[in-house]
């Protein structure tokens, strides 16, 4: 059952203190008006010999009490009457009135609620953004008195620049570090190249080298990883017409030669977009190398699919693979959060595939979802907005 909302309950509210008001107001004014009404003919019946013209006749004793009686009751059915009207009219009235007071209090709870409409409506729009930390540079900043609603106005406007302030430094951080790093590991790269193709290199040297650049370009592809991650994280400013099946077919031929034994399916659909093509071709090469990496099946295979559904520009990338639990698929999506050793063939990721790919999805206004392929692998859907 759907409950009121505040201005509802607060006009009921308004209108049955204001009608209870009016019922007890009538029901005051009859008890009155019932004690304090005077005879309707100004005179009491027990007088009626009294003020007779000639004086009785023997024999007209009836007539009198029949006299009596009548002016007795007219007397009564006029008070009656009297009573009746104030009843009837006055119930009229407070009906008609009520239903007045309750269009103004409806008026007038909308009118005090409006404040805590807008911040409402901000919060909504923050929690719209879908993103860590994006959104939080609005602020409600409500004018009006200072009473209590623009003391929780201000108190949230508050809380909003803490928390953007502690997202900023975050991202930044990450940034930041990421370059740092870049440095020493170009160094190393350097130095480990020139001491292997050194003419006097030993054999073991040069073993101990590759090892070493290979452990130098895991760590390069893990600070670009957080580069890509800390960048998505911002909204973007500009954008450009980008067209997801060039993108597609382009990351395909990139990507389909680390696993060139593995079929790759095409579909690939006109699918216009707006947006940054560099995070729009990071996004489809995490999916598709996703796709291939996890793919343990001897006939297993990849399928890319783009298009436009509903007007939107959809990715949608289908691997085969081992069973995952439906429980297990939002946990992809956490930064650093992987499944176990036996989905990964050959070596292990870092568990930044499937974040920038959502990372940079909401970017852009979209979203990405997955679900399990029934008979094992997965199913990732890539949405963004119309251009």
């Amino acid at each position: 059952m759907k409950r009121l909302t505040i201005r509802g309950r607060l006009t009921l509210i308004y209108g049955g203190l204001f009608l209870l008001a009016g019922v007890v107001l009538l029901a005051v004014t009859y008890v009155l008006v019932d004690q304090r009404t005077p005879q309707p003919f100004g005179v009491k019946v027990s007088d009626l010999p009294k003020v007779t013209a000639t004086p009785p006749k023997p024999g007209n004793g009836q007539n009198i009490e029949t006299l009596r009686a009548l002016v007795e009751e007219a007397q009564t059915e006029a008070k009656r009457n009297a009573l009746e009207s104030l009843l009837t009219q006055g119930g009229i009235a407070l009906i008609v009135v009520s239903a007045v007071a309750i269009a103004f209090g409806w008026l007038l709870a909308g009118r005090a609620l409006q404040p805590l409409q807008q911040v409402t409506d901000t919060a909504r729009r923050i929690a719209g953004a879908d993103t860590a930390g994006r959104g939080l540079h609005e602020r409600i900043a409500l004018a009006g008195p200072r009473d209590e609603v623009r003391e929780l106005a201000d108190t949230f406007d508050e809380m909003l620049e803490r928390l953007d302030r502690s997202f900023d430094g975050q991202r930044r951080f990450v940034a930041n570090a990421s370059h740092e790093l870049r440095t020493p590991l170009a160094l190393n790269r350097a130095l480990v190249e020139l001491a292997v193709t050194r003419p006097d290199a030993a054999e073991e040297t040069r073993r101990l080298g590759e090892s070493l650049l290979a452990v130098n370009e895991r760590h390069e592809r893990l600070i670009d990883g957080l580069l890509t991650l800390a960048d998505s994280e911002n909204e973007l400013t500009e954008r450009t017409a980008v067209d997801l099946a060039e993108v597609c077919a382009h990351v395909i031929d990139q990507a389909g030669k680390q696993a060139p034994d593995l079929p790759v399916h095409r579909s690939l659909a006109p699918a216009p977009a707006n947006g940054d093509p560099v995070l729009l071709e990071r996004l489809t090469f995490n999916l598709v190398e996703n796709a291939l990496r996890h793919n343990l099946a001897a006939d297993g295979w990849v399928e890319v699919r783009t298009a436009l559904v509903d007007g939107r520009p959809t990715l949608t990338v289908t691997n085969t693979g081992p069973l995952i639990a439906g429980y297990d698929v939002e946990t992809m999506f956490q930064p650093f959060r992987r499944l176990s050793r036996e989905r990964v063939a050959g070596t292990r990721g870092f568990g930044l595939g499937l974040s920038i790919v959502r990372a940079v999805a909401r970017a852009h206004g979209g979203t990405a979802e997955a679900h399990p392929r029934p008979g094992g692998g997965l199913v990732v859907t890539v949405t963004l907005p119309a251009p």
